[in-house]
């Protein structure tokens, strides 16, 4: 465990910060999952409203720094692509 006052602080600041990366990353994915749930049953009207909710959690995670805005890019287009790819 650190001994100098600005190290321990830097502990706590990292451990709250890990905190809600995990929180922030998790939501993404719960999101995500509730498109894919749609996609496997078919239903495009619900992929599409699935999606809509999907992207704002995955673009406000990019706009708080908890992923790279290429990683928020990627996967709003692979989910865009397997919703679109309904019929």
């Amino acid at each position: 465990m650190a001994n100098i006052k600005s190290a321990k602080k830097r502990v706590l600041v990292s451990q709250k910060k890990a905190a809600r990366n995990k929180a922030v990353k998790s939501k993404v994915k719960t999101y995500v999952k509730k498109v894919d749930a749609a996609i496997a049953a078919g239903d495009k009207a619900a992929a599409q409203e699935a999606l809509k909710a999907a992207v704002s959690e995955i673009n406000k995670a990019g706009s708080k720094g908890v992923y790279h805005k290429n990683t928020c890019s990627r996967k709003v287009s692979r989910l865009t692509k397997a919703v679109n790819a309904l019929d």
